[in-house]
């Protein structure tokens, strides 16, 4: 099999006039027919991945201006993130105001103990418990589910209770949203109507010369016959039916023998595109049995028609219209956004990373496609800070992330793919996507009055990913690690060709390491107690010794023994070890997913170029208010009380953080 890389890992209502005094302050709320009004008002700015270091730097150029005037208003301090500096992590020690012992979410990727198999940490789908079988059809006689994992409870929740209104815009790891009576759509963690994080699909004469072993994209041979391509749109599994088939939608395209013009029909929908144009949204509906269908939505993009011919369709996205799987709270929260905008991106991390780095779309594709994500944001962000009179409006970008990730090779002559000539046309693409977050706080800023607290946030900052560590291969070399056939080393993913019964450790996920416990593990053979304490320590210290062989540098900064800096109910479930990189390190994409390859270190090759899976100390995130802050050094857990203490209400005993303004 081959190496996987990082688009593999992807794939996977009161009386009038009264009032209500809100507990632990001495805030009111008056209460007016069934709409609840707060003399305090809280705007938060999420601006996902916002590095302390570059936001300062072009402050002091004078290129953010509206920072500037926040900073000069109240305070900056660099933000305490979380242990690992992971977004699902940190944006749920923010949510709950804890840290991950608090809220079970270690990792983007978990594992089941008994098989060592990966999953998702965010969600979990629950099948319906009984079936009716006619024929070929299998007819759910009870509604499956969707499980969010991260525990405790929101501060939205908790504003809720209080009768304070909020409205929180795509916040990360509220997939599929906690219950709530506020309004709340749901970010990153969203997936497409494939229940992935994003597969799209290429259609190309060209076939055979691009690898279709792609993750978090397919790739479709078509023939040109007669001026006109004949292919399919794949949707979700048919559940209704016994074999569980794919659905798919049948279209069209017809291409201009002489013009680089084609239409395309599917579903009784027909449109052109020239070279190199993108579509509007178009729904589709995958048809399961006679009175059921699944509706989703996608983009076209026409690439180019000669000599070969190339046609992207972006992930089929839940219809906000018509959601197959819950996004927001109310329901009808996201069927009044589309209403008023139309259809829009509802996939958690919509920026098609995955087709950048597999040279589906180029650097300027990759940033238009973006654009159209960003341009549906400010327009949804500009409607709601129009309306916004009480309460709170959390409001998330996941722009200034992901275009860090993608861009930062092109401000690192450092990096092993920086190439001079990209980087003289894209090397401002960065700093271009902070002026855009500059844009949005500028509009906050004037929206503020005197009675409105502003704060601004990221979860993490950034640093190049220059060269891949691969933890597991680092356990092999050590003896912590062993094999069953050494000739297959690298040639199988999941553990397939680990032999527990001589495995003391693993890593899975992008920061975490577990003990082979006996008892816990499927196959474990490490007794608990003072053998696996003594191991864990161990473990930890050669972690740290460990130094690039090529630079001379350390590899792992930190080697973080989880029961030291993790608390509350859920510490024990918690990886052993969680590993804090050194800048320009990071964990390699065959690690995640239980990958054991040859080399110990290697360049990384690919467009994901910067990274935050590191040192906590080294990655901080960003903090700015239009109050003082009186705390040095923030956290992202402290920002949750600050938001609760803002309307007068004691935080509960499970947060650990303390109010900052």
């Amino acid at each position: 099999m081959k190496p996987i890389k990082r688009r593999d890992f992807i794939k996977w209502g009161a009386t009038a006039g009264s009032f209500l005094a809100v507990g632990g302050g001495s805030d009111l709320v008056t209460r007016v027919f069934g709409k609840t009004d707060t003399p305090k008002k809280a705007i938060v700015l999420g601006f996902d991945g916002i590095d302390p270091q570059l936001l300062e730097h072009w402050m002091n150029e004078g290129k953010l201006p509206s920072f500037q005037k926040l900073r000069r208003q109240g305070g900056f301090r660099p933000l305490q993130t979380s242990i690992p500096p992971q977004s699902p992590v940190a944006w749920s020690n923010f949510i709950n105001g804890t840290n991950p012992g608090g809220h079970a979410i270690f990792d983007f990727i978990h594992r089941n103990p008994e098989n060592y198999i990966p999953i998702f940490s965010a969600s979990k789908t629950i099948p319906p418990n009984n079936h009716l079988s006619l024929g070929n059809l299998k007819i759910p006689l009870t509604g499956g589910d969707v499980k969010l994992m991260r525990k405790g409870k929101a501060f939205w929740q908790i504003l809720g209770e209080h009768d304070i209104p909020a409205t929180v815009f795509k916040i990360p790891s509220n997939y599929p949203p906690d219950s709530s009576k506020q309004r709340t759509l749901s970010g990153m963690g969203t997936p497409d109507i494939l229940g992935s994080y994003g597969i799209f699909n290429f259609y190309t004469t060209a076939g055979a010369n691009i690898d279709e072993n792609l993750g978090g994209g397919r790739i479709h041979q078509v023939y040109v016959i007669g001026n006109r391509v004949e292919t399919k749109l794949p949707g979700p599994v048919n559940s209704f039916k016994q074999s569980r088939p794919e659905t798919e939608v049948e279209f069209k395209v017809y291409i201009d023998p002489k013009n680089p013009v084609a239409k395309i029909a599917i579903q009784g929908q027909e449109f052109i595109l020239k070279e190199g144009e993108w579509s509007g949204w178009k729904r589709i509906h995958f048809h399961m049995i006679p009175t059921q269908s699944v509706s989703g939505i996608c983009r076209f993009y026409l690439k180019q028609i000669r000599p070969e011919f190339k046609l992207y369709v972006s992930p089929v996205n839940i219809d906000p219209a018509d959601p197959a799987l819950p996004i927001s709270t109310p329901q009808s929260y996201a069927q009044e956004l589309e209403n008023k905008f139309g259809p829009f991106y509802t996939q958690g991390l919509p920026a098609d990373t995955s087709a950048l780095d597999s040279d589906i779309l180029d650097d300027e594709e990759f940033l238009h496609q973006d654009d159209i994500v960003l341009q549906e944001r400010k327009k949804m962000y500009e409607y709601e800070l129009s309306r916004f009179e009480s309460g709170l409006l959390f409001y998330y970008l996941s722009s200034t992330d992901q275009r860090q990730h993608m861009f930062w090779r092109h401000i690192d002559p450092h990096h092993p793919i920086y190439q001079p000539q990209l980087a003289a046309k894209y090397g401002n693409a960065i700093e271009n996507i902070y002026k855009e977050a500059d844009k949005m706080l500028g509009k906050a800023l004037n929206k503020a009055d005197k009675n409105t607290v502003l704060m601004v946030m990221s979860d993490h900052g950034f640093t190049p990913f220059r060269r891949s560590f691969n933890v597991n291969t680092w356990l092999k070399e050590m003896g912590y690690l062993n094999l069953i056939n050494e000739r297959k080393q690298g040639e199988e993913d999941f553990f397939l060709n680990t032999d527990w019964s001589h495995t003391k450790a693993y890593a899975l996920g992008l920061n975490s390491l577990y003990i082979n416990q006996r008892g816990r593990e499927g196959q474990g053979i490490v007794p608990s107690g003072k053998e696996k304490e003594n191991l864990v320590r161990e473990i930890a210290k050669n972690l740290e010794k460990f130094r690039d062989p090529k630079t001379g540098e350390k590899v792992v900064r930190r080697a973080f023994v989880t029961q030291d800096v993790y608390t509350g109910d859920y510490a024990q479930q918690a990886p052993d070890i969680i590993l804090g990189f050194n800048r320009g390190y990071r964990t390699s994409w065959s690690s995640p997913l239980g990958k054991i390859p040859k080399p110990v270190i290697e360049d990384n090759k690919e467009k994901w170029s910067g990274d935050h899976c590191m040192d906590p100390q080294v990655i901080p995130g960003i903090f700015l208010a239009n109050r003082r802050i009186k705390a040095n050094s923030p956290a992202l857990y402290d920002l949750t009380p600050t938001i609760l203490k803002i309307f007068g209400i004691k935080p509960p005993p499970h947060m650990i953080g303390k109010p900052v303004l």
